[in-house]
């Protein structure tokens, strides 16, 4: 097996980096590991912008990181490429790696860099980015870049790649600057692992919920109503109503009080919290009576303005508050993605008012909340506890304590989790929950954030035992993370084939005659009464075409009603998630029913 680089301190140097520098660690061979992947895919980015660069004579290069996707390199060429043009390239790409040229390193000082490319603004702009003096450029044949590597030895080892998507991308990811080309890849160190990917790939965009949402009729976007501003859709909305109406009443169950914030707030209130300095280029502001109101971006300050219409007692807490609360978050044009970024969402929202000594039992009891839900959707799922980021509120100490807190709940009961350094939220530290899908992706969806900062800012209080002031320590918590994000996972995740007691309609019932539609109706009022939801598909149709619309929708189970089903009472079903057809009478259906809607318990 090749060795391709050596870790040394937790960081990973290519074979004539650690040469040069007399280090030595643990060796990195060619692989699928996570560092082996970063050298190669690393490697793969400069091997693309070798092959535009030598198709494309006039291409300048920006920068080309590896990133969770793989890689990607930003360029500017004179003449516009497309999807097509990646086939050309990566022929190209194949080429140039058959002929194995070798990877050579050297350096120069930033002045001498400066003149060399003198002509090129996109290597100045790089350059801009580097306070080192000393700069390291890659050469492979005629090609050479700035970059710190790590790189392989020789492109030969280049084989299992390919080339995915075209973008167009800012300068720096800053909408002022100029639009470059961006072009995304992947690769592995073999075959089986490569086809692997392009599988779950292909299987991904058959699943896109954009596609699944509009086949589905769950939710659309207008141009007119503006991006990032989803609609949603009598189904989409019916749906929505059923996750937001089960996990209402998990947390009453869990003596959660339902409470609503308004969706602005003065500035002033903002700027107490830290959102305004630290938040507020997401933030939406607008002025009424020569006052600035800041849009909320979440949900904590108006829970927090509850706790304080009341004088509290150590005898209280915690006090658990929860709003499906809408915020507005100014998200860039480039980063929205149907359902998964939107500039309007909705969070399933709480926060926990509680003393220092109820911080285990609360944090327990909110990750025993997660595991019922996730379990219930066939999620598999991880904690992260994410650390103190560069731009943050609070003392040290504070965050020290806040962080070995969320650390001392997992360990003691012996969670499992991972460390995500800089990671938190501005306010305090947090434990992320990622979920995994049906075909094996990973997912960012709720967090529970702990907090000593916004109680002491808002200097918050309750009374202790004593009779002393006391503050409480505030977490803050989501589950879901968001519904449209949340649904939009769970489109992808079940291909659209719901669970029936979220599906956003149970049953399609498809009259065969006019005579038929009144016990269609008949029958559709009994399931709205028990919970379920239904549509009649009694357009002027055949009867084919209206039972092949009701499957285009994926509902879970379609009913046939004839001449007998009337006379007799019973309904001719077709279950579409066992793929049987039977007959039932009309009480063992609405039985059947009833018992699918209600198998879920969060």
């Amino acid at each position: 097996m090749d060795i391709i680089a050596i870790k040394h301190n937790d960081q990973i140097f290519d074979l004539q980096t650690a040469q040069s520098l007399g280090i030595t660690g643990e060796e990195i061979a060619y692989d699928n590991s996570a560092d082996a992947l970063e050298v190669i895919r690393h490697s793969c980015a400069h091997l693309l912008a070798e092959a535009i660069k030598s198709l494309y004579t006039d291409a300048k290069f920006f920068v080309g990181p590896v990133v969770k996707e793989g890689f990607y390199y930003d360029f500017k060429v004179n003449e516009s490429l497309s999807e097509e043009d990646l086939k050309t390239i990566e022929k190209k790409m194949l080429d140039i790696a058959k002929t194995k040229e070798k990877i050579e390193r050297y350096e120069i000082t930033k002045s001498e860099a400066r003149i060399k490319f003198a002509d090129d603004h996109l290597k100045q702009a790089v350059m801009d980015r580097i306070p080192s003096d000393a700069i390291s450029i890659y050469k492979q044949g005629n090609f050479e870049d700035l970059c710190r590597g790590p790189h392989l030895p020789s492109v030969g080892l280049l084989r299992y790649f390919k080339l995915t998507k075209i973008s167009g991308a800012y300068l720096g990811g800053d909408s002022k600057n100029e639009m470059l080309t961006r072009i995304y890849g992947i690769a592995f160190a073999d075959k089986e692992s490569l086809k692997a990917h392009l599988e779950m790939v292909a299987e991904a965009e058959k699943r896109d919920h954009r596609k699944i949402g509009a086949e589905m009729k769950l939710f659309t976007f207008r141009e007119e109503v503006g991006a990032g501003f989803p609609i949603w859709l009598p189904a989409g909305a019916r749906m929505r109503s059923r996750l937001e109406q089960l996990l209402f009443k998990a947390h009453r169950k869990r003596g959660y009080e339902p409470v609503r914030g308004p969706e602005m707030l003065r500035s002033d209130l903002w700027k107490v919290s830290g959102h305004y300095q630290n938040y507020g280029e997401n933030m939406y502001f607008t002025n009424i009576d020569e006052l600035e109101f800041g849009v909320k971006p979440m949900n904590c300050v108006g829970h927090i303005k509850v706790y304080e219409h009341d004088m509290h007692s150590y005898r209280d807490l915690p006090l658990k508050y929860f709003e499906y609360g809408i915020v507005h978050r100014h998200e860039m044009t480039g980063a929205l993605h149907g359902l998964f970024r939107v500039r309007e969402f909705t969070q399933d929202d709480a926060h926990i008012f509680c003393t220092v000594d109820q911080i285990e039992e609360q944090i327990i009891e909110v990750v025993d909340f997660v595991d019922k839900i996730m379990s219930t959707f066939d999620f598999n799922y991880k904690m992260m506890i994410s650390t103190k980021p560069e731009k943050a509120v609070g003392d040290d100490a504070v965050w020290e304590i806040s962080t070995n807190a969320l650390k001392a709940a997992m360990d003691k009961n012996k969670l499992p989790y991972e460390i995500d350094e800089g990671g938190g939220a501005f306010y305090g530290p947090k434990i992320d929950i990622k979920i995994t899908d049906a075909i094996g992706r990973e997912w960012q969806c709720g967090t529970i954030q702990l907090d000593f900062n916004l109680p002491a800012r808002f200097e918050l209080e309750y009374n202790g035992e004593e009779n002393t002031k006391i503050q409480p320590v505030m977490i803050h918590r989501a589950i879901l993370g968001s519904f449209e994000r949340f649904i939009g996972i769970l489109t992808e995740h079940y291909a659209g084939e719901f669970p029936m007691f979220i599906a956003p309609t149970q049953v399609a019932i498809v009259p065969i005659a006019e005579t038929h539609v009144a016990y269609a109706r008949e029958l559709g009022n009994k399931l709205i009464d028990m919970g379920a939801d239904y549509e009649i598909f009694d357009k002027n149709e055949s009867l084919n075409k209206r039972i092949r619309t009701a499957e285009k929708g994926r509902v879970p189970m379609i009913i046939v009603l004839g001449d007998e089903e009337v006379n007799s009472k019973c309904v001719a079903v077709r279950d579409r998630r066992t793929r049987e057809q039977y007959n039932l009478s009309e009480n063992e259906f609405l039985t059947l029913i009833k018992e699918k809607i209600n198998e879920v318990n969060f």
